[in-house]
């Protein structure tokens, strides 16, 4: 079956911490449909804090579209074509690694998104995964994850790009955490 959603222009809010919203699944399952019926060679994942259940977040539904080599424009169009947009705030992504977004009303609220369009062999994709994965093994990172964002927002933070580089320190310290004890266990 089709998916019903319609891509729309993408609304720009500044930085939130929303408590997690179950529906996101849904959503993410009927985009990622979407995406996978225009451009069957790709892979989509969900990912971000709206891809952990119980994780507080901006409620942006993050996507990662993996593209084989060679199929980077043909994805950017066939994406223009779904109605995603470029990104115009926040922090901008080069076209050779390129974000694109929109937004989707469903069940009577409107869901913001990010897709993320990924080289199938860049080294992104696996942080990106672990990232995901360690947040869904683990309460406690999942809680620590939500204080760092508060903590911004509450240290007044409201440009999207500020936000997104002091988060992005907690993600690299929180991998790198992950990695030493893994290495450790070995």
């Amino acid at each position: 079956m089709m998916s019903q959603l319609v891509i729309t222009d993408y609304p720009i809010e500044p930085p939130a911490c929303v408590e997690y919203d179950p529906r996101v699944a849904e959503v993410a399952h009927e985009i990622t449909q979407m995406i996978s019926a225009a451009l069957p060679r790709v892979t989509v994942e969900h990912i971000g804090s709206t891809s952990v259940p119980g994780c507080a977040g901006k409620g942006i539904l993050d996507l990662m579209v993996l593209y084989p080599d060679g199929d980077l424009e043909e994805v950017k169009e066939a994406l223009r074509r779904l109605g995603f947009q470029p990104q115009t705030v926040g922090h901008i992504m080069p076209e050779s690694r390129p974000m694109r977004v929109g937004a989707v009303r469903y069940q009577g609220h409107t869901y913001r998104l990010h897709v993320h369009v990924i080289a199938a062999n860049s080294p992104e994709v696996k942080a990106l995964r672990r990232f995901r994965d360690r947040l869904r093994a683990s309460r406690q990172a999942v809680e620590s994850y939500v204080a760092q964002k508060r903590a911004i927002l509450a240290a007044g933070v409201t440009d999207s790009r500020a936000y997104t580089t002091m988060k992005s320190s907690f993600i690299r310290k929180a991998l790198a955490s992950r990695a030493s004890s893994s290495a450790s266990r070995r």
